[in-house]
């Protein structure tokens, strides 16, 4: 079973805003077994829209389109579906009764035309109640083709697809099992590994396929297999992934599907009953970000400061000027003793601490541009590493973040395994 996206909206098309409404719309259709065959982005125009909905009904069995509900003059989704659907528009009662009730409720303000014309759908549709605005979905059917229309506020967006959309699929069509098992290494490039899996490569059977999605300093192994036999598909998934590991267990973090990094970080800090500390220089404060993102990181997360320059590092976490004078600013004996004192300055069990050197300039260093000294203190002692990440400034600090965690997190793997 195929589905197609569509997403309508000049602000797409310029630039103004991410799509994040197809990357959600894909993750969860794959889920329940519907395969994304496109995405598609269309302007603000009826002929541009027409041509798309042609197009999308000769390919897939669904087609999901978001955006242009509005209640401007620029929001041309409905009409548009009723000229392609030769229907009309018509006002729903349900919807116009959820509207009011909102704007009594949460909005607040008079109800005007506009508003009240958002509760036209088309005559030979179903009406999907948005729970979270003014904007009704629409389920429709053409040619064996299913067409549904969605706002494309994205959280609007979500719950039509949780509470509306996705149960509906499910129950009118029979779909296949899809998995995809995404593995997570750091610190080795995607070339390096392709080479050291090769032969395991070559003999996946026909039904797995392998994808490598390379970032920054990391790299997603994504195993992806499909079928009606739910169980034989795990299965086989499994082993190979159980093949897998083995030959990747070095830059091996975990699977995607569970956790990011740092949530694995954060879960094996809090299982430890550890914490962290963090100072940052290059890398201006996104390690902490990072961790922070993610709920219930004060449970292991002491705190973190960024000590940019370099009198910060001298006057906040007590760097002895002499040690800077002897090494530079970036240094490993430098980033040494800034994870030490934060480690200190935060009572934590680990202080991770980064110096670097990100360009365009050279600074007060006369380290290379691109260089970065990473370091991790602990009751055990303190270590580092100096790396060079390029000389285009914004990679540096994304490789910077990354092996920072890569680093860490081995780290604190060791300790799990005693």
């Amino acid at each position: 079973m195929k589905a197609e996206i569509i997403t309508i909206g000049d602000e797409i098309l310029i630039g103004q805003i991410i799509d994040t409404n197809s990357a959600f719309i894909a993750q969860e259709l794959n889920k329940i077994g519907v395969s994304v065959y496109q995405i598609t982005s269309v302007h603000d125009d009826k002929a541009h829209i027409l041509e798309a909905f042609q197009a999308a009904e000769k390919n897939v069995d669904i087609v999901i389109i978001t955006g242009g509900l509005g209640p401007t003059k620029d929001d041309i989704t409905k009409t548009t579906l009723a000229q392609y659907f030769e229907d009309t528009l018509v006002y729903d009662e349900a919807v116009l009764e959820n509207i009011k009730y909102l704007w009594k409720n949460f909005v607040k303000q008079p109800l005007l035309q506009v508003n009240i014309d958002q509760s036209l759908v088309l005559s030979r549709s179903t009406a999907l109640m948005n729970k979270s605005g003014s904007a009704p979905g629409m389920w429709m059917e053409k040619n064996n083709t299913i067409f549904v229309s969605l706002p494309g506020v994205p959280f609007e967006m979500k719950g039509l697809m949780n509470d509306e959309v996705l149960p509906r699929i499910s129950q009118k069509f029979a779909r296949p099992f899809i998995l995809h098992r995404t593995l997570l290494t750091y610190g080795l490039g995607e070339s390096i590994i392709a080479d050291r899996i090769k032969e395991w490569e070559s003999a996946l059977p026909k039904s797995i396929k392998l994808a490598y999605l390379p970032n920054l300093g990391r790299v997603r192994l994504r195993l992806s297999s499909r079928g009606f036999d739910k169980q034989a598909v795990i299965d086989g998934v499994d082993a190979q992934v159980a093949a897998l590991i083995p030959l990747i267990n070095d830059v091996f973090v975990g699977f995607e599907e569970q956790s990011t990094i740092e949530q694995i970080i954060g879960d094996q800090l809090t299982k430890l009953g550890r914490t962290l500390s963090i100072a940052e220089s290059c890398t201006g404060g996104k390690i902490a970000e990072n961790i922070t993102a993610n709920p219930g990181a004060s449970n292991y997360f002491k705190g973190g400061l960024v000590a940019y320059a370099m009198d910060s590092k001298i006057d906040i976490l007590k760097v002895n000027p002499q040690l800077i004078k002897a090494h530079s600013v970036v240094s490993t004996q430098v980033a040494e003793a800034m994870a030490e004192n934060v480690r200190q300055l935060f009572t934590s069990d680990y202080g991770l601490a980064t110096t670097g050197n990100a360009g365009p300039t050279k600074g007060n260093s006369e380290a290379e541009i691109g260089t970065v000294c990473i370091a991790i203190a602990s009751p055990d002692g303190v270590f580092s590493q100096q790396f060079n990440f390029g000389k285009q400034r914004l990679r540096v600090i994304q490789k910077a973040v990354t092996m920072a965690f890569t680093l860490f997190q081995k780290e604190i793997f060791k300790k799990m395994l005693k």
